[in-house]
């Protein structure tokens, strides 16, 4: 008995020295392979470092969107008489046709509505304080415009009656942006955003003054007049800057019939364009003026484009188109704007001797002396007043 004990116990003991040596080798492979592991993981990572990193290519997109611009629709009285169709009806056809083929392609057409269209049934006045026909609008709206500066020297001309009629008016027109006369002051103080082409813009419209008319007391807000608000406009500038891609003011400043820039009208475009104006659109002299760059590229100030259309002489008859490109790129998330593409050209008011056949001509398309003698030699004379400040300035690029 014990002699089978004893072999026994020496089985039992192989089997677990035998159990003893496979966990040990088990346990020794194990290491072997993790340690192996280990060394491959890390030639694996050496290799990857040493190996060029793959950049996300940044993702752009670019929009595009075009703004045409012309000067101050002065209604005197002779050019709606000349236009007369009978019953109180108008057709500005003549007047308005070649501007109006010129302008049709772009996204943004601005005027200056510098006659008060304040109702018909306020009857048709000229200077010194003028009311023209609504038919008028109704033209200018019919051939693409839908950018309208309303704040001017006679805005008042009428009255509140005359106000409230035009804005009235118009409300009608739901395809076109106006600005510089309110009905509450808290639509003076809005920041309206529009889009086009998937650019944002703000627009705002200032004159220095009512020619000495004043809105009632307790409606202040009815014209936005900077003279004494300043700090304001630019503060609104500055506001509009924060929530648009661009910022288009309409500025109806300068000296009549003065082609040069004034002082006061240089430091408020700067003024401007430091608080986040990009694009100036100047009105007022009836005469053109200069063009200028602003900020190294970052502002285009136009002082002057003169008349649109007005029964109004000599240099008066001068006027200015103007065009440019506005082109936003978004990189990754990041907005980059450029205002690009300036051009400028010039034309002429012209009329019959005794005050009819009134008809807007650019120099380009005149090729004979028909409607302004010497038409060469008279456009060579005026391009100099667009370069005055910048020489850059193209003139002629329609």
């Amino acid at each position: 008995m014990a002699e089978r004990k004893k072999r026994r116990l020496r089985k039992s003991s192989i089997v677990l020295m035998i159990v003893m040596a496979m966990a040990v080798g088990a346990l020794g492979a194990f290491l072997y392979c993790r340690q192996f592991a280990k060394a491959d993981q890390a030639t694996a990572a050496e290799t990857a470092s040493s190996q060029p990193t793959e950049e996300a290519t940044p993702v752009t997109t670019v929009s595009n969107a075009s703004l045409f611009m012309v000067g101050d629709a002065l209604l005197h009285d002779v050019i709606p008489y000349d236009a007369a169709t009978g019953a109180g009806t108008y057709d500005f056809t003549k007047e308005l046709h070649r501007i109006g083929a010129i302008a049709e392609p772009y996204d943004l057409q601005y005027y200056n509505q510098e006659t008060i269209l304040g109702g018909d049934e306020l009857g048709i006045h000229g200077y010194p304080q003028f009311n023209g026909p609504q038919a008028w609008g109704d033209a200018m709206v019919n051939y693409g415009f839908n950018l309208v500066s309303l704040a001017n020297n006679h805005s008042l001309d009428m009255g509140t009656v005359g106000v409230a009629n035009s804005l009235n008016y118009w409300k009608t027109k739901t395809n076109v942006v106006t600005s510089g006369v309110y009905t509450s002051q808290a639509e003076r103080e809005a920041i309206p955003i529009h889009e086009v082409n998937g650019i944002t813009y703000a627009y705002f419209s200032w004159t220095y003054g009512m020619n000495g008319l004043e809105p009632p007391a307790d409606e202040p807000y009815m014209v936005a007049c900077y003279d004494g608000h300043e700090e304001e406009m630019l503060n609104q500038i500055k506001a509009a800057k924060q929530q648009a891609d661009v910022v288009i003011v309409a500025m109806h400043w300068g000296t009549e019939y003065v082609m040069a820039a004034t002082e006061d009208q240089q430091r408020l475009a700067q003024e401007a364009a430091d608080a986040g104006a990009d694009i100036i659109i100047g009105n007022h002299p009836h005469v053109i003026g200069p063009v200028q760059w602003l900020n190294n590229h970052k502002t285009i100030c136009f002082y002057a484009l003169g008349n649109l259309c007005a029964a109004q002489f000599d240099d008066c008859r001068i006027e200015m188109m103007a065009a440019l490109n506005i082109q936003k790129t978004v990189t990754d998330g990041k907005t980059a704007i450029e205002i690009k593409d300036v051009k400028t050209d010039l034309m002429y008011q012209y009329c019959t001797d005794n005050c009819h056949n009134y008809e807007i001509v650019p120099f380009s398309q005149m090729t004979d002396d028909t409607y302004v003698a010497n038409h060469e030699a008279v456009y060579e004379q005026y391009k100099p007043i667009v370069t005055q400040l910048d020489p850059t300035i193209p003139v002629g690029a329609f």
